[in-house]
């Protein structure tokens, strides 16, 4: 007799069908479903490969293995070598009769393209899903396996998996009720950045009509600086910087050469801002699969049939710092340094000193790092995008808690379990500063809502940035507001500051 549990949590895929969890308050989810074949033995280092099929239902109620890192985070499983299946993606629909095809939000998880997996508590989509979203996000190629410069092979496989993943949705989401004309990749950090990415290049053309960027990042390579950093990695793994050369490495091998590279950075960088962060891969521009940086290519309207949600937190940085992530500086001898590391002039760090006036030097290094990495250059994309006559939106999270002996900042990936619904998702509480209360839980449901329905049509419920205007929804507690940054003095400081690319 036929198990009534899992009634509803079958699906059938070009590949073969797949069996998810039962439902959960209406709530199905699919994990660990195979999207393109291992990426190891003779595919090592090449564009995703089509999945081999399978005949009868196949137990997808576990996450699928994550990519070759050293990382190990809270509530998510780490890499463990002699996993090779890792190009998976997840599920979550709501199973309800008559709904029609669902937009679908498509997420892309962050790390600093090196560590991460979509199995993190927070990016759980259940209550996504319980809005009416069909939500999928998917594990890729992190650090050197999917973003180092491998001479003969092509960059960016990190971003080819993830068009890989795309065209599974395309091919298969009309089988668990989504649109597949109605797809929204959404993204935070490294992810963001993958969804600029994917906004410009012809491999994705097509396979989305929105894209939602939490906290794109500045940061991408010349193949010139690419190689020079695989080269240092190939050195320290003992081998030849050469595609033979790093074929005979094994993945756990490159993974530890990576990280000891990472950690000499501070005295010994590739480029000159791995001393203050030593981010070791970023996209590579020049080539088929990225040939333009994101920024160049959406002044030029290369994205504009795309609508854009762009959201950045008011201090990024805090957190990288909080979590030793980034170089301590306390002077100002090596904030001047850290301006030419940064490639600014010298009047931009001068000017924090007018914009926090009494702030100790550390304070104003975060604060300029924040907004050249995310803030400003965030703002940018969106502007650009919408003057070059796509539709944009921008958002700024400021949502703000103080308590006896701690203050939570709206730092670096506080806005995600905000914007997923997951207050209370192992790990969450150090994100946001303990236990919400309910300003905060009305504040998660208010910014879930935004994602749904700009997912649905394009329009998150506030004004769209403009060729004339740049109106900002700030997050916050107790209410939100709408900012103008017409009026905005750090927005003033970086008018005419140019963004580059990451050189020798």
């Amino acid at each position: 007799m036929r198990d009534t549990a899992w009634a509803g949590s079958e699906f059938r895929t070009a590949s073969g069908p797949v069996r998810g969890r039962p439902p959960v308050d209406g709530v199905v989810a699919v994990l660990g479903v195979p999207y393109a074949a291992p990426p190891f033995g003779p595919h090592r280092f090449r564009e995703p490969r089509p999945v081999r099929g399978w005949s009868g239902p196949r137990d997808c109620t576990a996450f699928g293995p994550v990519a070759p890192q050293s990382a190990e985070l809270p509530g998510a499983p780490g890499w463990r070598e002699g996993d090779e299946d890792v190009l998976t993606l997840n599920v979550w629909v709501r199973r309800q009769p008559d709904d029609g095809p669902l937009p679908v939000l498509f997420w892309i998880h962050g790390g600093a393209y090196t560590f991460g997996s979509s199995a993190q508590p927070d990016f759980d989509g259940t209550a996504l899903a319980r809005a009416g979203v069909v939500v999928v996000s998917c594990n890729y190629r992190v650090g050197f396996e999917g973003f180092g410069h491998v001479p003969g092979f092509p960059d960016n496989r990190g971003l080819l998996d993830q068009v890989a993943a795309l065209r599974w949705v395309r091919e298969n989401i009309a089988a668990f009720g989504g649109d597949p004309g109605n797809v929204t990749v959404a993204g935070h950090s490294a992810g963001a950045g993958s969804a600029a990415c994917l906004m410009v290049m012809e491999q994705a053309r097509g396979l989305f009509r929105r894209a939602i960027a939490h906290s794109v990042p500045h940061g991408f390579f010349t193949v010139e600086a690419a190689a020079a950093a695989s080269s240092r990695i190939a050195a320290e793994a003992g081998v030849a910087p050469t595609g033979d050369g790093l074929l005979s490495a094994s993945p756990r091998e490159l993974v530890a050469a990576s990280d000891k590279v990472a950690e000499r950075c501070a005295e010994d960088p590739v480029v000159a801002i791995q001393a203050f962060d030593p981010v070791l891969f970023q996209p590579v521009v020049g080539g088929e699969v990225l040939p333009v940086d994101p920024l160049a290519a959406a002044a030029a309207g290369a994205s504009r049939d795309v609508d854009l949600l762009v959201c950045h937190t008011l201090e990024e940085y805090w957190f990288l710092h909080e979590v030793g992530g980034v170089r301590e500086v306390s002077s100002e001898e090596e904030l001047a340094d850290f301006a030419g590391a940064l490639g600014v002039p010298a009047w931009l760090a001068d000017g924090y000193r007018a914009l926090l006036p009494g702030a100790p030097v550390l304070d104003r290094y975060l604060a300029l790092f924040g907004d050249a990495v995310f803030g400003e250059y965030g703002s940018r994309f969106a502007e650009c995008h919408a003057r070059a006559g796509g539709r944009a939106y921008l958002s700024r999270f400021a949502r703000r808690r103080v308590a006896p002996g701690r203050e939570a900042r709206p730092w670096h990936t506080a806005d995600v379990p905000f914007a997923f619904g997951n207050l209370d998702a192992e790990g969450a509480a150090f994100l946001i500063g303990g236990a919400p209360d309910e300003q905060d839980r009305a504040l998660s449901r208010r910014m879930l809502r935004a994602w749904a329905d700009f997912a649905a049509c394009g329009d998150p419920g506030w004004p769209p940035v403009t060729a004339d205007a740049t109106p900002v929804k700030v997050w916050a507690v107790p209410d939100d507001h709408l900012a103008d940054d017409a009026v905005s003095d750090v927005r003033a400081l970086w008018r005419g500051v140019p963004f580059d690319l990451l050189r020798l």
